[in-house]
């Protein structure tokens, strides 16, 4: 499979702090891959970096190719275009990320609009409202026409998810990063996103890059995944070897506390 992403020896620093350091890993297109990390791990700072989105005080070193292109040190108007074509993110709580004062169609037609004119392709209203209508059935969003008026409060936290889902895919990135994305929701919800984003990279050809704290999630989602503890990789490999059969003693314990979790649970039920 082509190579759609190459991280090789990252390091994120501020003038006081290694925030991650000595971080590889690569990622096909058409793969699932998955960063796991519990909170301060730094697999979220990883994926500000891929999109070239790090806060000034963070300084980034090493390599990162994304679609052929370097990231780090690129210019700001390189980078812009990588952002949409290349990459696109999903984060954790959608109705943060989402502008409230705006129907959900119209945040949609936005990205759809500047695709389209990128392409060359006509933008008229109907040619965006088209597309919208597209990536709402891509998504599986129920009723289009009275969702494109809705606002997102008035829908629920999973269909907000859907719709930012569609946003990111509006561009037709090459890889799709979700941060935390099921985090905020419920476990029936979360079955639905997760096989969701599945379907996606499947249907569209594109690469996921999953990144969580939760190992069952994850395990539904990727195929080769990388834990991450204090900036640092703790192990890398297939996701049913390393969440099954794992060597490190860091990851045995994630596997054996998520394991106590889902048994207590099953208590309460």
């Amino acid at each position: 499979m082509d190579e759609i992403l190459r991280v090789r020896d990252l390091r994120l620093a501020t003038v006081d702090k290694v925030l991650v350091e000595g971080l590889s890993f690569t990622l096909s297109r058409g793969e699932r891959f998955g960063l796991i990390g519990e909170s301060g791990s730094g697999k979220s700072l990883t994926s500000l970096a891929i999109t070239g989105l790090l806060p000034d005080a963070i300084r980034a070193s090493g390599q990162i190719t994304l679609a052929g292109e370097e990231v780090v040190g690129a210019p700001e108007r390189r980078l812009v275009g990588l952002r949409g074509n290349a990459v696109a993110t999903v984060f954790q709580e959608p109705l943060t990320a989402l502008d409230p004062l705006m129907p959900l169609g119209r945040q949609i037609a936005q990205p759809v609009r500047r695709r389209l004119l990128r392409q060359g392709l006509p933008a008229t209203r109907p040619d965006i409202t088209r597309e919208v209508h597209t990536l709402m059935d891509q998504v599986r969003l129920p009723d289009p026409d009275r969702l494109m008026r809705a606002y997102p409060h008035q829908v629920s936290g999973g269909q907000r998810q859907r719709v930012a889902i569609a946003m990111a895919l509006a561009c037709q990135p090459k890889l799709l990063i979700a941060d935390e994305p099921t985090t905020a929701l419920d476990v029936t919800t979360q079955a639905e996103i997760v096989t969701l984003l599945r379907s996606l990279v499947t249907d569209l050809g594109i690469s996921l890059l999953f990144i969580s704290h939760d190992l069952a999630v994850v395990g539904q989602v990727a195929e080769r995944v990388m834990v991450m503890r204090d900036g640092h990789m703790i192990e890398a490999g297939p996701a049913d070897t390393v969440l099954t059969r794992p060597r490190d003693s860091y990851t045995q314990s994630l596997v054996a506390a998520a394991a106590r979790f889902d048994a207590a649970l099953e208590g309460d039920a």
